[in-house]
């Protein structure tokens, strides 16, 4: 069987094509995935468009390596792809948190030059101040919620991707929710609502 641009394979079929030697089964998969990891990574790195290439680029590196023992029907590659994903993201930023105590002992005093909070979310818009918002929860929080309300994916898919049960995704979820809705409460200046009497 050989890859067919004109229907709509799967992709766990087009990772078994590709495991065959169908390099156009690759780059169809690649195409239709690295788009959705890019997006996910780069909420779980607060923006950071250069690390999430890198973790996207990794995870499809990882994908190709492990495509020939692929067994169809264990997992979902997206599954798959979003678990390894979410590890490379912990990964870096384990490593950007070390990397910060380094500095901070050996950083002089000096006067803040880089753009306040508020003047950022004003410059960049809503999406900005819910990145912002996203990138103040915990790790495993902001992972439940950008999952499930922004890459759209159900309460099972999500607890095969963190690898928890169905109930902590639940309980990740709404904590993650009721703490989102608080720190967007407290930045209705930048988000342009001081004046127009939205209330809550």
């Amino acid at each position: 069987m050989a890859f067919d641009a004109g229907g709509d394979p799967s992709d766990e079929a087009l990772m078994v094509l590709y495991a065959n030697g169908d390099r156009h089964a690759a780059l169809a998969l690649t195409q239709r995935i690295t788009p959705r990891v890019l997006a996910y990574a780069s909420r779980l790195l607060s923006g950071d468009r250069a690390e999430a290439e890198d973790v996207a680029q990794e995870t499809m590196l990882r994908l190709w390596k492990v495509a020939p023992q692929w067994r169809q029907g264990e997992t979902r590659v997206t599954t798959w792809s979003y678990r390894v994903a979410t590890n490379l993201c912990i990964d870096r930023q384990r490593a950007r948190v070390r990397k910060r105590l380094v500095a901070l002992d050996d950083a002089p005093e000096t006067a803040d030059a880089a753009p306040r909070a508020e003047d950022r979310l004003q410059e960049s818009g809503r999406m900005a101040a819910l990145e912002a918002a996203l990138a103040e929860l915990p790790d495993r929080q902001r992972q439940a919620v950008v999952l499930r309300h922004l890459e759209g994916m159900t309460n099972p898919e999500i607890a095969a991707i963190m690898e928890i049960g169905v109930e902590a995704v639940e309980s990740l979820t709404a904590r993650g929710k009721r703490a989102l809705s608080a720190l967007l409460a407290g930045r209705k200046a930048a988000l342009g609502y001081e004046d127009d009497g939205h209330a809550g």
